[in-house]
């Protein structure tokens, strides 16, 4: 059975007139299908063939990532200010720094050209717009705002950018000490100690314990380290490889919420992002459900998803979205609070908005705490384990040495 697309217009639950597209059946799916999004239809007819844009499968080049989107983002709302649309897009196309984003933005370029809004020439094959942010463009044409909308577009994608700049800075010290530390201790068994152990061979003497410990590891990693290396390589494709099945991951993802650190890490840049997401989508005119099931499939912790999913379907037979997020139990009692007091206050985005930087904020404060704890750590744990290596050689030479003088 085909699917057609209709034109509509239709009343929000706060009675403003909303229009767009919408695919269906027939005309009384297409009704249906607004009456679950809560709008009211008003008037619905087949849309022209020049509006509507294909939905083939995206063929083109991969999605575009935050960072990208956050610099086309910012460009094109700066440029539609002061010139046709057409025009801004070509002028984008030929300023791109790579051939991909060149060929995205062409492709958005010829699409408005044939007659199709921007946010239907932005899911054609090869553009690689995600969902999310078509429907913010969408919501921007139909309200006509649509350079306030890229503006609030840009300033969530550069905010989500320097969040993650902010973790990725954090915690590339910690990672490269260690790594060094490791590679210095892996060079001292294989390379040091087995020098260290043929002198002691060669004279008979009995060997203290920890000499014979550490003596004992590094012929292991003599003779079997290609073989460890090699199991911990299948490990590790084995369990990328269980990722990818959906029971597998939600056990490793809910692992990952109960660690004490880890957990709430990641509850807290999650809920920053849906908060700061929703905000912004609400500001911008797209409902609350929408942009709720949108955002859920940006998420990438499936038991964070699957609550989300839990709470569109909730919204959907007519709860709020606070008790909503108190239900599904996964989000910090502050963002449902003050989500609470938004839906009471019918200032719902600026309480998220808000949440999302008190979120923020705690979140850059715990990484720093945390990782300025962590850095000493691995200095005293690998220092450590240097020692015990160095006396485990020495231990043997200052016996010797008692013997000799005894």
């Amino acid at each position: 059975m085909s699917v057609a697309a209709f034109d509509y217009i239709a009343l929000d639950a706060g009675g403003r007139p909303r229009k767009g597209l919408v695919r269906a059946v027939d005309a009384e799916a297409a009704r249906a299908s607004l009456k679950r999004r809560r709008l009211a239809p008003v008037r619905i007819e087949p849309a022209a063939e020049a509006a509507v844009a294909p939905r083939a499968p995206l063929i083109g080049p991969r999605g575009l990532d935050g960072k990208v989107l956050s610099i086309l983002t910012r460009q094109l709302a700066t440029l539609i200010a002061v010139t046709p649309l057409e025009e801004a897009l070509r002028t984008m196309a030929q300023q791109a720094d790579s051939a991909r984003i060149a060929r995205a933005l062409t492709v958005v370029h010829d699409g408005v050209l044939e007659g199709f809004r921007l946010s239907d020439a932005m899911g054609r094959p090869g553009a690689g717009f995600p969902p999310l942010y078509r429907a913010m463009v969408a919501a921007g044409e139909n309200s006509g705002a649509l350079p306030d909308i890229l503006e609030r577009l840009a300033d969530l994608y550069e905010q989500q950018q320097q969040v993650a700049a902010k973790v990725t800075a954090a915690l590339v010290y910690p990672i490269v000490l260690a790594v060094t530390a490791i590679l210095v201790v892996v060079a001292l068994m294989t390379f040091v100690v087995p020098k260290v152990v043929d002198q002691f061979d060669s004279m008979g003497q009995a060997l203290p314990m920890l000499t014979r410990v550490v003596m004992a590891i590094s012929a292991f990693l003599s003779s079997h380290g290609l073989v460890l290396l090699a199991v911990i390589a299948v490990s590790a494709l084995l369990f990328m490889q269980g990722l990818k099945q959906p029971a597998f991951r939600r056990r490793v993802d809910g692992a990952l919420l109960r660690m004490p650190v880890i957990g709430r890490l990641i509850r807290d840049v999650q809920a920053a992002r849906l908060a700061r997401t929703l905000a912004t989508m609400i500001a911008a005119g797209v409902p609350v459900l929408q942009g709720l099931e949108m955002t859920a499939r940006t998420v990438r912790n499936s038991v964070m998803r699957e609550a989300m999913t839990t709470m569109a379907d909730s919204i959907r037979e007519g709860g709020g979205l606070s008790a909503a997020m108190r239900r599904v139990g996964v989000f910090p009692p502050i963002l449902v609070y003050m989500t609470a007091s938004g839906e009471s206050s019918a200032r719902l985005d600026m309480m998220l908005g808000r949440a999302a930087d008190y979120l923020e904020r705690e979140f850059n404060t715990f990484t720093t705490a945390a990782l300025s704890l962590l850095e000493p750590a691995i200095i005293v744990v690998m220092g450590g384990v240097v020692a015990t290596i160095v006396l485990s050689i020495l231990l043997p030479i200052l016996q010797l040495n008692s013997l000799a003088l005894g």
